[in-house]
């Protein structure tokens, strides 16, 4: 652990991005206690400009509405998408993975083939059908980004079992008469961890910048603030109010490239062989 995070510490960017990951959060968790009253709420005149009101230091939208409590609201929804189909599409994505890598032959040719599938459709316009179809909800767009998401992480996964399976502990596990099951959760699975957390931290980021465009289409929770939403509800106020669209920009600008410093450093970190074979 204390080599793990030596190695962290040592990329200038994964540990600023860490730092601005753990202001979002931070700043989601408070929120309640930052600003009690609804972000919908219309606190005071139209479009005063940033920096004029200390009551209001980012501004207000055309209704009067805070943007700084609107930000500070949109972080807990962009996180929480983020972060729960993130694990779903992954749970999924190891699942199938898994199978495909460990069982091979016509396993593996029918699950890839069912991967393959999903992957010919793109993803935002996938996303965009389902959330249609099952009515813009937060819990539909962790369901429609799940969905679009798992492809990759059971690509990557199977590619880790195919090679780790023919390693040396693995085929003296299968001569002492392991199962297959305690195979794959003991001996296989945390071998192949590493490259799985990496590719969780940028799926995360795509999930936020999903979540964005679908709240930016219209398709977002009416009921829940997001970035996404405060965007597309800014993009006829280009002209006479930039901060309305510019601040939610910038938040999800800094939360996704945070997220992919993180993810790099965390590359760096737990392979360090293979940075040291770049250099």
């Amino acid at each position: 652990m204390k080599g793990f995070m030596k190695r962290y510490m040592r990329n200038y960017g994964a540990v600023a991005g860490l730092v601005i990951v753990l202001a979002v959060i931070a700043m989601a968790i408070a929120a309640p206690l930052l600003y009690e009253e609804s972000p919908w709420m219309m606190v005071a005149s139209p479009l005063i400009a940033p920096f004029t009101d200390p009551a209001y230091p980012l501004g207000t939208d055309m209704l009067g509405r805070d943007i700084t409590a609107g930000l500070v609201w949109g972080a807990r929804v962009s996180l929480l998408v983020g972060l729960i189909s993130t694990g779903a599409s992954l749970l999924f994505g190891i699942l199938i993975g898994a199978m495909a890598g460990y069982c091979g032959g016509r396993v593996d040719d029918l699950l890839m083939r069912f991967t393959e599938f999903f992957q010919t459709i793109p993803q935002l316009a996938m996303a965009v059908v389902l959330v249609a179809v099952l009515g813009p909800s937060v819990t539909s767009i962790m369901t429609a980004i799940a969905v679009v998401s798992w492809p990759p992480a059971a690509r990557l996964v199977r590619s880790e079992f195919m090679t780790l399976k023919q390693r040396e502990f693995v085929q003296a596990a299968i001569v002492i008469g392991q199962t297959p099951g305690r195979i794959v959760c003991s001996q296989i699975l945390p071998n192949a961890m590493s490259p799985i957390i990496v590719s969780a931290s940028f799926m995360v980021a795509t999930a936020i910048l999903t979540e964005s465009s679908l709240s930016f289409l219209g398709l977002g929770d009416r009921n829940m603030m997001s970035w996404g939403f405060m965007i597309g509800a800014a993009r006829t106020m280009i002209r006479e109010a930039w901060w309305m669209s510019v601040w939610p920009g910038v938040a999800i600008l800094l939360t996704v490239l945070a997220i992919n410093l993180i993810g790099e450093g965390l590359n760096d970190a737990l392979n360090p062989q293979l940075r040291k074979r770049g250099e």
